[in-house]
């Protein structure tokens, strides 16, 4: 069992580390009042190879395995303790692989080349108004007509709706997933690119307003008549559940690491301010109550970062040598995502319990840290989702309760 990472690995680190603190965490407040991330730093991510890194290089990535990405994806988090550019990482990252997997290589390398570039945005469509962890209750039809599908319905609480259709200068679109066959259940179901701007058919968008992470846009799109070609399909038909599971395993494993780098930066400004606050004559630091509640928090990011990376491993593992079963994978994504979101905000509640009023002021960033990480716990998949998993596959499927 070794736990270090490769020598290449620690050098991505640094290297990915000195952007990140130099040219994101200098403007966490930029990116947060100003409800978008400057696209020179979007630029530079670009530029350091971190966007969309998981994609072949034929294609225009880095063919980066998963434990690099959530290297990325950590220090990212660190920097941008709002989550948003973390959400701009992340989701290109996990749903660019997938589309890069299992998409038309012509198509794919099209629309993925100006990911990795920054200029255009891959994301994921599956919630509904009606359906978000049931996604057995999709309404979206894609229904066959020649060499072509016509879509018809509405996706919401969508990340990075309002990049595609307005801030970045080649747009992008969503793997979105609809009923193909709505007698099958989830196995009547298939993924399909669709680039909101671009097609044929009547698209209307909506922008919502969050309480945190305001750097990058949440939002829906409805779709009337759209037309896509059969090549914009993800993957063979009715096989597009099965392929979302897997991308949600690798985004959910990015999510924790996330967390966890998030809740670590929020420690160590922490840290150093308690060293210097003196109460009753004394560092803050010095006082128990203080230092035991430091001590636990650490102790459990430390542990849930560990829980990531080994799911990032193990689906590097599953992806590209056949090791664990696919089931494996996904319990212990599951697990990682289940207690990530929640031991970081704890672990960022507590400390801002430490600042006294100025934690709750607009200018501190731990309160802006506790309002992205807050996101995670419904974001690629709900808190009580990943406990179902977990049971499921613990117990069997047929303890179950729901199908």
């Amino acid at each position: 069992m070794d736990f270090e990472f490769t020598e290449e690995q620690e050098l991505f680190r640094k290297s990915i580390r000195e952007y990140c603190q130099n040219n994101l965490a200098p403007r966490l407040l930029e990116i947060e009042e100003g409800g978008r991330i400057p696209y020179d730093i979007i630029e530079g991510l670009a530029n350091i190879g971190a966007l969309a890194m998981t994609v072949s290089p034929e294609k225009g990535g880095a063919g980066a395995d998963a434990v690099t990405a959530g290297i990325a994806g950590e220090e990212i988090g660190r920097a941008d303790v709002s989550c948003a550019t973390a959400v701009f990482y992340l989701v290109p990252t996990a749903w660019g692989y997938i589309f890069d997997k299992y998409g038309d290589p012509e198509l794919s390398k099209k629309v993925l080349s100006k990911v990795v570039k920054g200029r255009a945005f891959v994301g994921i469509a599956t919630t509904e108004p009606a359906a978000g962890s049931d996604l057995a209750s999709i309404r979206m039809t894609a229904v066959k007509k020649g060499s072509a599908y016509i879509l018809n319905g509405e996706k919401l609480y969508t990340s990075g709706v309002r990049e595609v259709m307005e801030l970045l200068p080649e747009g992008g679109g969503f793997l979105t997933l609809a009923k193909t066959d709505p007698s099958k259940g989830t196995r009547g179901m298939s993924l399909f690119y669709v680039p909101i701007k671009e097609v044929s058919g009547e698209v209307s968008v909506t922008y919502l307003k969050e309480m945190g992470r305001k750097g990058i846009s949440t939002g829906g799109f409805s779709l009337k008549d759209v037309e896509v070609p059969e090549e914009n399909r993800i993957g063979p038909e009715n096989r597009g559940f099965y392929i979302c599971m897997e991308g949600f395993d690798f985004a959910r494993s990015i999510i924790s690491v996330v967390c966890c780098g998030a809740a670590m930066s929020a420690l160590e400004t922490a840290i150093e301010y308690i060293k210097q606050r003196n109460v009753f004559g004394n560092p803050l630091a010095k006082y128990e109550g203080v230092q035991f509640k430091l001590a636990e928090n650490y102790a459990k990011l430390d542990a849930v970062r560990l829980l990531g990376y080994k799911a990032l491993w193990m689906f590097d593992k599953e992806q590209r040598e056949g090791k664990f079963t696919r089931f494996e994978v996904t319990r212990v994504a599951a697990e990682a995502k289940m207690l990530a979101p929640w031991i970081a905000f704890d672990a960022i509640n507590d400390a801002m319990q430490w600042y006294g009023a100025y934690g709750y002021m607009a200018e501190c960033p731990l309160q802006i840290a506790l309002r992205g990480i807050r996101s995670y716990m419904w974001a690629e998949g709900a808190t009580e989702i990943m406990k179902i998993i977990v049971a499921r596959e613990l117990l069997g499927k047929e303890y179950i309760a729901y199908r």
